[in-house]
């Protein structure tokens, strides 16, 4: 076996959920990745893991499901789907999640569908995704390569070949070398993302605007309170864990209501299976009020109809040109990589942890703050080389945060 195997397993299980003894850790895997998810379990068990639940799931059955079930199917969760979630998160429980599919699953399935199971998998499901916003529980998402992803990647390679490539790309963004570490290297990186966090949070910022050679002409209002996050954060236990791995971003919530402009990607968006290009979002007090795609738009348009808080941003998220999944100058069709190789902003829902006192407030409350409340939270990249973002603080100074594509402090 490859020593980095091992490591990346004890990585998210030790370090991203930061598994507690005691505790049961819900784990969540396609069964193509059955043998790193052994692993997750055996390093869980070897930490004192009360017990591992495991849930698979798997791309063509996914699609067969869209493709022939009944109608009804996607307008409901069954009340014991809902019941396993809202029980292990009264519990003292952990999730890790293992996040790795085709990225053209889903594509030719009926749009609509896959909108209503969104809405009726989201509202079911309401109180639990509040207490995972609210970081009420540690939870981690890693991914791992499977063959029709890695064929994506690197079309010009076979499948085998394709694999061990994603695999070595991956271990390099996660910074695992096989010398044991990886540990070290990410406690350097996460004191990084925290300097930077902490600087942006005290610059009492009452607006950012964004401009890039793509067409992006943007600004975006923060809420009085806001703060900038990064890297390791704590659940309510005050344990630390690490949301994504890997993670190059620091973002916040902006203003819900407090946007105009344009935004324009700079990279296509993997959407429920189908991919998006070329998306361009008119932006008027905070709504999308014109989406335009070259490709996948339609799929776009459901995603923006899952409810009224979808045409309205939860996050805004910077990442340096110069972070090393940028470096690699590869398209993963993975949002959990492409979004940090750059700057990037979500429709949908905040992350209550972003305003100050926000962490105690339900979706139905994220108004007394000024965030955007949904059951979506979608993240589109628009960072780059030019891109120049500007922060105008509350008594009027202009401060430069990001000039040709990187930091500016």
């Amino acid at each position: 076996m490859d020593p980095r195997l091992r490591e990346y397993a004890r990585l998210a299980v030790r370090l991203g959920v930061n598994l507690q003894k005691g505790q049961t850790l819900l784990l969540r895997a396609p069964v193509s990745a059955r043998d790193f998810a052994r692993l997750a379990a055996e390093e869980a068990y070897a930490a004192g893991a009360r017990e591992v639940v495991t849930e698979w799931y798997d791309d063509a059955l996914s699609r067969l499901r869209y493709l022939h079930a009944s109608e009804e199917v996607f307008d409901l969760l069954r009340p014991w789907e809902k019941e396993k979630l809202d029980t292990l998160a009264s519990e003292d429980f952990a999730q890790l999640s293992i996040y790795a599919e085709d990225p053209e699953a889903l594509s030719g399935v009926d749009p609509e569908r896959i909108r209503r199971w969104s809405v009726a998998r989201g509202k079911a499901l309401e109180d639990y995704y509040d207490k995972m916003m609210r970081s009420d529980f540690s939870w981690c998402l890693v991914s791992v390569p499977v063959e029709p992803w890695a064929r994506k990647v690197f079309p010009g390679l076979s499948g085998e070949e394709a694999v061990s490539r994603l695999w070595d790309a991956i271990y390099e963004t996660l910074r695992i070398t096989g010398d044991g570490r990886s540990f070290e290297r990410w406690e350097a990186h996460d004191r990084e993302l925290s300097r930077r966090a902490e600087r942006l949070s005290g610059m009492d910022l009452r607006s950012l605007h964004y401009e890039s050679g793509l067409g992006t002409d943007f600004t975006v209002e923060l809420p009085a309170g806001y703060r900038f996050l990064g890297g390791s954060e704590k659940n309510r236990k005050g344990v630390s864990f690490i949301a994504n791995m890997p993670t190059e971003e620091i973002f916040t919530a902006p203003k819900k209501t407090g946007s105009r402009g344009v935004l324009a990607a700079s990279r296509p968006l993997c959407l429920n299976g189908t991919l998006v290009k070329d998306i361009r979002f008119t932006v008027e007090d905070g709504r999308i009020v014109k989406a335009e795609a070259s490709e996948g738009l339609e799929i776009l348009m459901k995603t923006l109809e899952v409810d009224e808080g979808s045409r309205y941003f939860g996050e805004l998220a910077l990442v340096d040109k110069d972070s090393p999944i940028s470096r690699q100058g590869i398209l993963y069709y993975n949002t959990l990589f492409d979004e940090n190789a750059s700057c990037h902003i979500a429709f949908g829902n905040a992350y209550p942890d972003c305003v100050a006192g926000g962490e105690n407030l339900s979706g139905d409350e994220y108004g007394k703050v000024g965030i955007n409340s949904s059951l979506t939270h979608e993240d589109f990249m628009i960072g780059t080389d030019d891109l120049s973002i500007t922060g105008l603080t509350r008594s009027g100074e202009k401060i430069p945060v990001f000039r040709n594509g990187s930091f500016a402090f």
